[in-house]
């Protein structure tokens, strides 16, 4: 028997409260958070979630990061509020390449949660 969704948004939204924040990254940041873009005025962002509907927590509103010239972006991170502990990476669907510093907006960043 599949779990309710209501378990799942619950599940969700307990995860929205402990990912807060995120960060960018040149390289699969692996299990600690690894290869997290740095220089100019980069800095972590904070994250701010929609509640968690049908099994998918969905960010609320664009976050946008200051990104270094050199830099190719290609995984976002999840941290919690303090930047001690990482939660995992999402690798971007198109990495980012940037040669001048810019800007780069995360508009999407979503969780699903797959009831099988």
């Amino acid at each position: 028997m599949a779990l309710h969704v209501a378990l799942l948004n619950t599940m969700l939204d307990a995860a929205a409260e402990r990912a807060t924040t995120a960060s960018l990254h040149t390289a699969d940041p692996g299990s600690d958070g690894s290869s997290e873009v740095s220089g100019g005025s980069y800095a972590r962002q904070t994250v701010t979630w929609s509640a968690a509907s049908g099994g998918t927590l969905t960010n609320a509103s664009s976050v946008e990061f200051d990104v270094p010239g050199g830099v190719t972006v290609t995984h976002v991170g999840l941290w919690d509020s303090a930047g001690t502990t990482f939660y995992g990476g999402i690798e971007l669907s198109t990495p980012e390449t940037y040669g001048a510093a810019g800007t780069y907006e995360l508009t999407t960043l979503s969780l699903t949660l797959i009831n099988a």
